[in-house]
């Protein structure tokens, strides 16, 4: 039975579902705002978090106690320092990274059937991830070796435009691409830690609460939570290989020296345990970026009008 209009006793005119490049131009469009401004956000705290990686020995007294250490040391400034790229290359990342999983799990979907996609939903959000990750990660690590680079080096340039400019100019475009190799390692795993562990644990309160009677905010509020246990996992997941990404960015490889040879090097020298050093930072940080994230991109969706996406949970 169709649904009335309260107000005027008419039939009432459901909203048309967006599809192609209306609908996944919005998803790409909500990622990308979603992410800059939740990784700009925490701007400081990833500044601390890459000093700790990096300077273990100065910097050794956790998050709060790093924050007042850089602020005696550079100014309350410093810990604004990189947000010209974070901003704008979680812009590009997010684009990829929230409009190519809703792109590549309709695209599975396809592939294999609505079927057998909700029996083995796991693996179609788990392929979906890793796949819109690979892409995301050519657009990001351009601008996360920038920023890394200024912070790891306070006076090596001013903002984004003249530490990219230098690093091309200086290095050229492979100095981009020297941490591909771990920000692989470290991205794809947390991306589809991060997307997996949200499904089950929204699908898991969904079963229990019925989504269509709940209110905005309280559909908001299961994104938070969700996200937040999400973020905690991919953190974890992925922290050594984001300890060996701030290390190899951090200056320039010796003539000669390939990529794999620097990542054995560097991982013979931090071992296990320095691996997951500025680990409570990142858990801190990644939880509440991935919370903020899941929250703002479902609003989003819903302003845009991007209500177009197939769902495969039970």
């Amino acid at each position: 039975m169709a649904s009335v209009d309260l107000k005027t006793g008419l039939p009432a005119v459901e909203p048309k579902k967006l599809s192609g490049l209306q609908l996944y131009s919005r998803f790409a469009l909500a990622g990308a705002v979603c992410c800059s401004v939740t990784h700009g956000g925490f701007t400081p705290i990833d500044v601390v978090k890459t000093k700790i990686q990096l300077d273990p020995v100065t910097y050794n007294r956790g998050l709060f106690g790093g924050i007042r250490q850089v602020i005696a040391n550079e100014g309350a400034g410093a810990l604004l320092t990189g947000v010209g790229p974070t901003f704008a290359g979680y812009f590009l990342q997010g684009a990829f990274k929230f409009g190519g999983y809703e792109l590549f799990k309709q695209q599975f979907i396809n592939q294999v059937g609505i079927e057998n996609a909700i029996n083995n939903r796991t693996a179609i959000y788990l392929a979906s991830a890793a796949t819109a990750e690979f892409f995301a990660d050519i657009a990001l690590c351009p601008l996360e070796a920038t920023r890394i680079r200024l912070v790891s080096e306070p006076t090596y340039a001013n903002g984004l435009i003249g530490g990219f400019t230098k690093m091309l100019r200086t290095e050229g475009v492979g100095a981009f691409y020297s941490g591909f190799g771990p920000i692989l390692f470290k991205q794809v795993p947390y991306t589809m830690a991060k997307f997996v562990v949200y499904e089950k644990v929204a699908e898991a309160i969904f079963a229990r609460f019925d989504k269509s009677k709940m209110s905005n905010g309280q559909q908001t509020g299961v994104n938070l939570g969700s996200g937040l246990i999400a973020g905690f996992a991919a953190a974890i997941i992925s922290q050594p290989a984001d300890t060996m990404l701030s290390k190899i960015n951090k200056t320039k490889g010796l003539p000669g020296e390939g990529t794999m040879s620097r990542l054995v090097k560097i991982g013979g020298e931090i071992g296990l345990r320095g691996a997951f050093t500025g680990l409570p930072a990142r858990l801190f940080m990644v939880g509440g970026i991935t919370a903020g994230q899941f929250a703002i991109y479902g609003d989003l969706k819903k302003a845009l009008g991007a209500t177009g996406g197939v769902e495969i949970a039970k």
